[in-house]
C-alpha cells in the first residue's frame, strides 16, 4: 500500500473507528484487551478492514451488555 492511496485511507479510517470504540469503552469502565483490526481483512489490493472485538471474560461481557442497555435509545 502506498501512502495516500485509497487503501491506506480505508485502513486509517478503521484504525480511527477502533480507537473511538476503545475510548468509549474506557469511558464506560470497560477494557477489551484484544480490541484490534483483523489482520486477514487488511490483505489484498483493496482491504476491507474489520474491527476485531476479541475475547473477554464473562464479567466484562456482562458490563458491556449493561453499558449498552443503559445507553440504549
Amino acid at each position: 500500500m502506498l501512502e495516500g492511496s485509497p487503501a491506506v485511507a480505508v485502513v486509517k479510517d478503521a484504525e480511527e473507528a477502533r480507537n473511538a470504540l476503545r475510548a468509549a469503552l474506557r469511558e464506560a469502565g470497560i477494557t477489551l484487551p484484544s480490541l484490534s483490526l483483523d489482520l486477514v481483512s487488511l490483505v489484498g489490493d483493496f482491504p476491507r478492514p474489520l474491527v476485531d472485538l476479541g475475547r473477554c471474560n464473562p464479567d466484562v461481557a456482562r458490563r458491556l451488555a449493561e453499558a449498552l442497555r443503559t445507553n440504549a435509545p
